[in-house]
């Protein structure tokens, strides 16, 4: 069953239109992030579906209900903003509790649904306390019990970790993800952040310029990309001119100047449905540097010479030349990266590669 449903979704501001024909299925318990750039859609869909904005065309059903006439006080939705939005003069447990008063619950009720929410997020005795009181961290599981102590059919999440610095950004991904799990809710999380969508999501909706380019798991969006602007905003992709020479049972044989005939696995090129123009991806993490002089092994083996050198710590980021084309390799490294200028020789095995449709004019 589907706790949230668009259909032929249209967003017009003027002669803009924001959102494009937008269909979409949310499945109910699942945790549903909408991924892309900045104007690309994902807060605007994710408005309309709050009621905050109604959509010019089209229908959004909430359990089964058609509510795009439905204001936005009767919808029962959890909401959490990028500012998290806690009123500085209440205290903690009055701002938890704020979304109870239109419940007809009694006060013993009201405080026990209070008391729940709070040791839900893992803070159970600051209910005395003010916003100003608490770390930017803490404010952010306090917006979240006062979206989830209504029990609210869908939780929206508009970049709720935008705010924070980087190290508890991490450590809330995960926070969020533990209570989605524990009460089950359907939740749309709207972000910019492609770690963040892969490491919390059920299904990630990857949009563009207010059309949805590719809808799966985490992995099928990262591992196989349905489209070239898929494969550049997830990770750091290599995107290499191909011609399919042919299709069989056993993949797509695409052939590369300077890199000879690739089979990539049929299942990593689902778009690709005929011979001619196509495109190899290859992920820079999938791609191997070792010493030029290095024995060979099952992997397609190209020299090539470091450009430059972009070290990350645990791991480094290189720059690769292998004649006229310009790799990016990501790989962890034991003690020192390659140094500028350093031959080398990049591999990787086809099985790894992905394919999509050569690129149009």
């Amino acid at each position: 069953m589907s706790a949230v449903s668009l259909t032929s979704i249209v967003k017009k501001f003027g002669g803009f239109t924001a959102v494009h024909r937008m269909n979409m299925e949310i499945p109910d318990g699942s945790f549903v992030t909408l991924l892309g750039p900045s104007g690309c859609g994902k807060t605007t869909t994710l408005r309309m579906i709050a009621g905050l904005i109604d959509p010019t065309e089209g229908d959004i059903t909430i359990k089964g209900q058609r509510i795009n006439d439905v204001p936005i006080h009767k919808r029962n939705l959890g909401l959490v903003f990028q500012n998290y939005a806690l009123f500085p003069h209440k205290t903690i447990a009055e701002n938890v509790a704020f979304g109870l008063k239109y419940r007809n619950l009694s006060r013993a009720d009201a405080e026990q649904k209070v008391k729940d929410a709070l040791e839900l997020v893992q803070l159970p005795d600051v209910g005395g306390r003010y916003p100003k009181q608490l770390s930017g961290g803490q404010q952010q599981r306090i917006a979240l019990a006062r979206a989830i102590v209504i029990e609210p059919d869908v939780l929206l999440l508009d970049e709720p970790l935008s705010a924070l610095d980087a190290n508890l950004r991490e450590d809330m991904r995960v926070e969020l993800k533990r209570i989605q799990h524990r009460i089950g809710i359907t939740t749309v999380f709207v972000t910019h952040d492609q770690s963040e969508a892969l490491a919390m999501s059920d299904q990630v909706v990857v949009m563009s310029n207010g059309r949805v380019e590719q809808v799966g798991t985490p992995e099928e969006v990262y591992n196989t990309p349905a489209s070239e602007f898929v494969s550049r905003f997830l990770g750091i992709s290599n995107i290499l001119a191909a011609t399919c020479r042919n299709i069989d049972g056993s993949g797509l044989e695409l052939e590369l100047p300077a890199f000879g005939r690739i089979t990539v696995p049929k299942e990593r090129a689902p778009n690709v449905g005929s011979t001619g123009p196509a495109q190899l991806v290859i992920r820079a993490e999938k791609l191997l540097l070792t010493e030029k002089s290095a024995p060979a092994d099952e992997r397609v083996a190209m020299d090539g010479v470091v450009e430059a050198v972009d070290y990350q710590g645990q791991a480094a980021r290189y720059f690769v030349r292998i004649g006229d084309h310009h790799l990016q390799v990501l790989n962890m490294i034991d003690q020192y990266p390659f140094q500028e200028g350093a031959e080398v020789s990049v591999r990787f095995r086809p099985r790894d590669c992905a394919a999509l449709p050569g690129a149009t004019a």
